[in-house]
């Protein structure tokens, strides 16, 4: 066993905080949405792994996430109507 008595290593001090990057920080969204503006709910499904390829290679291709490729389509096929 490999004991060091008395060595310490020192830790260097915390750097200063940058205020802007602290105000950053803060404001949350950058996008301007307030707290309770956007709710998600996740959902799962289950699919080949063939149809997974291919779904990322076409969001890749739009040059977008799989997931806002998703929400696009699903947005399309079930359009938010007015009662």
């Amino acid at each position: 066993m490999n004991r060091q008595r008395g060595k310490r290593t020192a830790i260097g001090a915390r750097p200063p905080a940058n205020p802007h990057a602290e105000a950053w920080v803060r404001q949350g969204d950058a996008g301007g949405l307030q707290k309770g503006d956007l709710y998600t709910a996740r959902l799962t499904l289950d699919i080949t792994p063939a149809m997974r390829a291919r779904i990322k290679v076409s969001a890749f291709t739009q040059g977008v996430t799989v997931a806002d490729l998703l929400r696009a389509l699903l947005e399309r096929e079930f359009p938010e109507t007015s009662l």
